[in-house]
């Protein structure tokens, strides 16, 4: 490689009560040539304390911590404008947390049990843009997925839904994605309350009720993945 390349280097935090997992986590990342391992925390309010200094573009954030857990910080981190991407990293196999992490948005679910190049790779493709579930996660939320997509369906009665625009389909791969409605404004060059609208239609159009279960949609149709339009 040219001395001169710049490799474009993943800032990444580790959120975790165990020090043991964060000094496992930090030894496996320190190899990679392109992640930096840019702090540690004990607890979720620990990590929320920080978030300034370390401006992490990744976060990887154990659910079950002491004082504030992961969830609480989660929904701390949703309510900011910080553009740091989380994935949930845990032991835990309770499906009712990894949905209320989906709707807090998070934006990968990884089990400790993980072969350590999953994680890596989970890293390096949320930071890219992409949600990432592993096989056992995915099946838990497409069940979940599943269920409502069948309520939404006998819902409708009968009547034919309007198919998506391009535009629509646009919206769709982006909260897929993890995209705030600010973001997408930006993104899109449109305004926040354009932005809104195209959601209120998209939700009508394919009987979904929040940004959870469009962005299962998006994974069960295979339109969330970053595309041209």
């Amino acid at each position: 490689m040219d001395s001169t390349e710049e490799i474009a280097r993943i800032r990444v935090v580790i959120a975790d009560d165990h020090p043991i997992v964060r000094d496992g986590l930090r030894r496996l990342l320190s190899v990679e040539a392109d992640i930096d391992v840019v702090g540690e925390a004990a607890d979720g309010q620990q990590l929320l304390d920080h978030m300034q200094d370390w401006m992490p573009d990744v976060i990887l954030l154990d659910l079950r911590m002491p004082n504030t857990d992961g969830l609480a910080a989660l929904q701390a981190l949703n309510s900011t404008k910080n553009p740091a991407k989380v994935i949930i990293l845990t032991a835990s196999e309770d499906k009712n947390e990894f949905v209320q992490a989906m709707k807090l948005g998070c934006a990968g679910i990884v089990l400790k049990q993980t072969s350590a190049d999953l994680i890596v790779k989970s890293i390096r493709k949320v930071n890219a843009g992409e949600i990432w579930l592993d096989a056992h996660t995915t099946a838990a939320v497409m069940r979940q997925f599943a269920t409502a997509e069948a309520a939404a369906a006998s819902g409708i009665k009968g009547r034919e839904r309007a198919p998506l625009s391009t535009r629509e389909r646009e919206i769709v791969a982006l909260v897929a994605q993890g995209y705030k409605n600010k973001e997408m404004a930006e993104k899109m060059f449109i305004s926040e309350q354009t932005v809104k609208n195209h959601l209120h239609n998209i939700f009508d159009k394919l009987g979904v009720s929040d940004r959870l279960e469009l962005a299962l949609y998006a994974i069960h149709k295979g339109l969330h993945l970053p595309q041209a339009f």
